[in-house]
């Protein structure tokens, strides 16, 4: 188990991501991936209040809803830790005060149960001064709806604003950040942001960490560009050097270890500072072995060195 910043949060090594339920998984389907998870000993959720706001037909919150349910009719809510969002849902756009305390009141709701663990801001909303977000993050805190806060998208400037007037003023604090970050996208996490996770003690719990699949080695060089919407965005990486480059080190290593590629992927990126679980989602359930395998593997020095070198391949 791996703690969360300086939080009692104790949580599974990979962080699933319930983006699909209620959207590319229905939810006898989502059922599954989640017993699926629970039963390799996964405890840790991720969703949002706007997924999947862009299905046609949705208002957003269905994942939470579908997250609710199977909670509910499992009878393990106090062993799993549910993290969601504010600020990007249809209803509950930006961080307000008001829109955070509705939005988190909404979302208790959808999700059935009376406190969220782990309640990320998902864009940071540059209208609102970080200290009217971080006092109304706290208020949730105070009155035990929110056990403990964190943040996603933010520029280093807003994330050291709101680090600090937290510890100025002995409110609560973000123990965690989720960028966008993996083997071929680094500079979004890599330099300050990750310095100032490291100074506060955040943890980083990574979105994207397979590059929306490309990382599974499902797309490839001269193959068929798949036509799914994840597609559209993992084929992307085929037409750079480092992506090629990163596939290549990828399967001699997986090769060597007898496992997957996105298994290797996964074993990198937590071996990087400051990431204690990526986020990673399946469709179906026989996608998670290869995704929970990572927290077995240990890539040796040379293997993680190989593969920071093949992601620092320009073009």
């Amino acid at each position: 188990m791996k703690r969360i910043g300086n939080s009692d949060l104790l949580v599974h090594p990979l962080n699933l991501g319930g983006n699909v339920f209620g959207w590319t998984t229905d939810e006898e389907t989502s059922f599954a991936v989640l017993d699926a998870y629970a039963a390799a000993g996964g405890n840790f959720i991720d969703t949002a209040d706007s997924y999947s706001a862009w299905v046609p037909g949705h208002s957003g919150g269905e994942s939470e809803q579908i997250i609710g349910r199977w909670t509910a009719s499992r009878g393990n809510r106090d062993e799993i830790v549910v993290a969601t969002k504010v600020g990007s849902h249809p209803e509950f756009k930006g961080l307000a005060p008001e829109t955070i305390k509705a939005g988190a009141e909404a979302s208790l709701r959808r999700l059935g149960t009376d406190r969220i663990d782990l309640y990320y801001t998902h864009v940071d909303d540059e209208s609102v001064p970080v200290e009217d977000i971080i006092t109304a993050l706290d208020g949730l805190v105070r009155e035990g709806k929110v056990r403990h806060i964190a943040v996603s998208n933010i520029s280093p400037e807003r994330l050291r604003a709101s680090l600090e007037f937290s510890d100025r003023e002995g409110l609560a604090k973000y123990v965690a950040i989720q960028p966008h970050y993996n083997l071929v996208s680094r500079e979004t996490y890599e330099g300050e942001k990750a310095e100032l996770a490291a100074a506060h003690g955040l943890s980083c719990i990574p979105y994207f960490a397979l590059a929306m699949g490309f990382l599974t080695g499902k797309y490839r060089p001269g193959g068929p560009d798949v036509g799914s919407v994840r597609a559209q965005g993992a084929v992307q990486y085929l037409k750079t050097a480092r992506g090629v480059k990163v596939l290549e080190v990828l399967d001699g290593v997986a090769a060597a270890h007898g496992v997957e590629v996105a298994t290797v992927a996964l074993a990198w990126l937590a071996a990087q500072p400051t990431v204690a679980a990526p986020l990673a989602s399946a469709r179906v359930p026989e996608q998670l072995p290869p995704l929970t395998a990572f927290a077995d593997l240990e890539l040796t020095r040379e293997e993680l060195t190989a593969l920071t070198e093949a992601s620092s391949v320009a073009g």
